[in-house]
C-alpha cells in the first residue's frame, strides 16, 4: 500500500498562471508541486501551435512584471509575438527561476477530493498517482479545454483531423490538399490566410460571422523596445487603470458627441493603428447600442470594400453588436476570400449533416476533403475546472454546484470548497483583459490570503456563502448594462451544447483591482478563516 506525497500546495497547470503561482508559493515557504498534463510548460502556448498562432496583445505588455530584471533582459521580436516565441519565453522564465524541478509533466489530474477530517485535498492523476496538499490551486486556464463537435461519422473519416487547440508539435503541410476548416473565431481567422497559401482548395465553414480588425503586426524596432523598457513602470501603471488592463486608454468621448466626419476619422485612425484598441475608439461602445452600431457599420463597410464578391462579403459581415463576442485581430483574413482556391459555406443555410469517409455531407451534398480542421474554440473558463472532478465539503461535486452556471467569490474561491483557489476563474476580469496582469494580480491576492491565514493560525479558507451570492449578482448586474449578453458568445458558454447561458467574466479590470485592494485592507471580508 502506497501513501501519497504530502505538500503544502498543489498547483494544477504549468502555464503562465501556474509558473508564477509556484514562484509565489516558494516565497511563502510552501512545499509545492505543479501537476501539468502536457510534457512541457506554456499552457495555451504549448497546445495552440496552429499556423498563424500569435497573441492579440502587444508583446511588451503580454509579459510578467513581477521581476524587473526579467522585464529588462527579455527582447521581443515583433509587435504581436508568435506562438513559438511566447513558448520560448515561458521556458526561459521556468529555467531562470529554476521552476522545472517542482513540476510533474504528463500528470493529468482526474480527481480532487476534499477531506473534511484532515482539512486537506487528495489529488489523483490519470496514471493513478495520489497527492495530498493543504491547498489546491487551479491554474488550468480559461481557454484550455478544446470544444470538439460530435458529428455523426467522425470516427470513420479517412483523412487527417486537427483541432486548433491541440495542434501537432511537428509541422503540418497542406500543399496540394483539399482542406475544410470549421469555425471562424480567432484561431480560424489567424490560420485561414496561411493555410490558403498552401492548400489546393480551402473551404471555410461559418456558423456566425465575426468582426476582425487588422493587427498591423511588424518587427518591433529596437529603439521602441528600449524606450518602453526605460519607462516600463509608467506603462504598467497606465495599463492597470484601464478596463482591459492594456495601456491604450479609450477615447474619453462618446461616439454620439462628435460629428459623423469626426467619428469616421477616429475609427479610421484606430483601424490603421490596428489591434484590440479599436474598441476604445470611443468610451461607450460596450454600453450604448447606438454608439456600438456606428463602429459595427464602419467595420462592415471595410469588409464590403475588401471582399470582391458581394455575396461572400455579405456572408462575412456580422449582424451582432461589435465586441459582444471577442474582437478578432487578423492579418489578411477578409482578403483571403478573394483567392480562387478559397470558398465560404454558411452553415445556417447549409448545415453539416455528417462526416463521411472522404469528407462532409453538407446541405445534402457530399464535399470531399483530405483534411478537416476544427477551429471550434473551447469550453471556456469552466471546462478544465469541471473536468478535474472536484468534490468539496461532504463530497459535493463542483459540476453539481455549477450546474446552473459558475458560482464564485471574486472568481477566486467557492463556498463549500475550502482551500481551493482558481486563478482568473469565472467571476473575475480574466478573458476581457490582458491575461498576464490579471494572472499576476490573482496570484498576488492568493499570496496575501495565505499569509493572512498563517497569521491567524487558520488552516481552512472558504468563501462565505452570502458574499459569493452577492458577488455573482454584482457580476451579472454590471454585464446587464452592456452589450455583452446580447449575442451567443463563448463568454456565456453558447458554443458548448447544454452549457448554461451565464455571462462569466467580470467587466472592468481597474474596478476589480480596487475591490481586491480594499478586501486586503478590510482583512478579507467575505472569507471564512477557521
Amino acid at each position: 500500500m502506497t501513501h501519497p506525497t504530502v505538500y503544502d500546495s498543489i498547483v494544477v497547470g504549468a502555464g503562465f498562471a501556474g509558473l508564477y503561482m509556484l514562484h509565489k508559493l516558494r516565497s511563502l515557504g510552501h512545499r509545492s508541486l505543479v501537476l501539468e498534463k502536457g510534457d512541457g510548460v506554456g499552457g495555451t502556448w504549448y497546445w495552440n501551435r496552429y499556423p498563424g498562432a500569435r497573441c492579440d496583445v502587444p508583446s511588451m505588455e503580454y509579459s510578467y512584471q513581477f521581476d524587473e530584471q526579467l522585464q529588462q533582459e527579455w527582447n521581443w521580436s515583433e509587435r504581436y509575438s508568435p506562438q513559438p516565441e511566447i513558448l520560448d519565453y515561458a521556458n526561459h522564465v521556468t529555467d531562470r527561476f529554476d521552476l522545472r524541478k517542482d513540476i510533474r509533466f504528463s500528470a493529468h489530474v482526474t480527481a480532487a477530493a476534499w477531506d473534511d477530517v484532515a482539512n486537506t485535498w487528495h489529488v489523483t492523476t490519470e496514471a493513478g498517482t495520489d497527492y495530498t496538499a493543504r491547498y489546491l490551486i487551479a491554474a488550468t486556464g480559461c481557454l484550455s479545454s478544446p470544444n470538439q463537435p460530435l458529428f455523426t461519422g467522425l470516427d470513420g473519416f479517412e483523412g487527417d483531423i486537427y483541432h486548433t487547440g491541440n495542434w501537432p508539435h511537428e509541422s503540418v503541410n497542406f500543399s496540394g490538399r483539399k482542406v475544410g476548416i470549421i469555425g471562424t473565431g480567432s484561431s480560424a481567422i489567424q490560420a485561414t490566410p496561411l493555410i490558403a497559401r498552401q492548400a489546393e482548395q480551402l473551404t471555410v465553414f461559418q456558423r456566425s460571422a465575426n468582426y476582425a480588425v487588422p493587427a498591423r503586426n511588424a518587427p518591433l524596432p529596437t529603439e521602441e523596445r528600449d524606450r518602453i523598457k526605460t519607462n516600463y513602470a509608467e506603462l504598467r501603471k497606465q495599463a492597470a487603470q484601464t478596463r482591459n488592463g492594456q495601456a491604450t486608454p479609450p477615447n474619453p468621448q462618446s461616439a454620439l458627441q462628435v460629428s459623423e466626419a469626426e467619428r469616421q476619422r477616429t475609427y479610421e485612425t484606430r483601424w490603421q493603428r490596428g489591434g484590440l484598441p479599436f474598441m476604445g475608439s470611443f468610451n461607450d461602445l460596450i454600453i450604448n447600442t447606438e454608439s456600438n452600431a456606428s463602429a459595427a457599420d464602419f467595420v462592415r463597410a471595410k469588409i464590403q470594400r475588401i471582399v470582391h464578391d458581394k455575396q461572400t462579403a455579405e456572408q462575412l459581415s456580422p449582424t451582432t453588436p461589435i465586441g459582444c463576442k471577442r474582437l478578432c485581430v487578423d492579418t489578411g483574413y477578409y482578403a483571403t476570400f478573394n483567392r480562387d482556391n478559397v470558398a465560404l459555406v454558411d452553415l445556417k443555410k447549409e448545415p453539416i449533416e455528417a462526416v463521411t469517409q472522404t469528407g462532409l455531407l453538407v446541405g445534402g451534398k457530399e464535399m470531399p476533403f483530405d483534411a478537416l480542421i476544427f477551429a471550434t474554440g473551447y469550453d471556456a473558463m469552466t471546462g478544465s475546472l469541471l473536468r478535474m472532478n472536484i468534490c468539496g465539503r461532504d463530497g459535493k461535486a463542483l459540476v453539481e454546484s455549477w450546474k446552473e452556471g459558475p458560482q464564485t467569490y471574486l472568481g477566486i474561491a467557492c463556498n463549500t470548497y475550502p482551500n481551493l483557489f482558481t486563478i482568473t476563474g469565472p467571476g473575475s476580469p480574466s478573458v476581457l483583459t490582458n491575461m498576464l496582469p490579471s494572472i499576476e494580480q490573482h496570484v498576488n491576492l492568493i499570496g496575501e490570503l495565505l499569509k493572512y491565514a498563517q497569521s491567524k493560525n487558520a488552516t481552512c479558507i472558504e468563501a462565505d456563502y452570502q458574499a459569493q451570492e452577492n458577488w455573482v449578482d454584482h457580476v451579472n448586474q454590471i454585464a446587464s448594462k452592456t452589450i455583452y449578453p446580447g449575442c451567443n458568445s463563448w463568454y456565456l458558454g453558447a458554443n458548448v451544447p447544454g452549457k448554461p447561458r451565464v455571462f462569466m467574466p467580470f467587466i472592468g479590470f481597474a474596478d476589480y483591482v480596487k475591490i481586491c485592494e480594499k478586501l486586503v485592507v478590510d482583512d478579507f471580508t467575505g472569507f471564512i478563516f477557521t
